[in-house]
């Protein structure tokens, strides 16, 4: 659904999530995104995918 959303294959998603370093993170925060709105999860994945490249 998130690499829907960014309109890019999951590969691509997975890939840049790995080279943030933010992947256990987002499957940490499952149970937490299962239960809002996808679009809120979608946001916040955004800014700390974000976050993370700024520190890069």
């Amino acid at each position: 659904m998130y690499a829907d959303y960014k309109n890019q294959g999951a590969d691509e998603v997975l890939r840049k999530w790995d080279e943030a370093g933010i992947t256990q993170l987002i499957y940490d925060l499952y149970e937490i995104y299962h239960v809002e709105r996808l679009e809120n999860a979608f946001v916040d994945i955004d800014e700390i995918l974000a976050e993370k490249e700024l520190r890069s």
